[in-house]
């Protein structure tokens, strides 16, 4: 079969470096968050903000998730 002559799979990234990434992710989330918070009313600003901020959550609890061992 195919699969048996295709070499394992290697991850883009380290995952020793899982744990540093999902706390820099993460870490971004809620500062991007409580900027949000306290910004003034401009509707491009905040689109930007909230947008960037959602990014980085998903990706910081996916790196996360993958760091304790559930695998996503």
């Amino acid at each position: 079969a195919l699969h048996r002559n295709l070499p394992a799979f290697q991850p883009s990234i380290p995952v020793s470096l899982l744990p540093y990434l999902a706390f820099i992710l993460l870490g971004s989330t809620f500062a991007l968050t409580f900027w949000f918070s306290t910004m003034p009313k401009n509707v491009p600003l905040e689109m930007t903000a909230a947008s960037l901020a959602s990014v980085l959550g998903g990706f910081g609890v996916v790196a996360l998730f993958c760091t304790v061992g559930v695998y996503v």
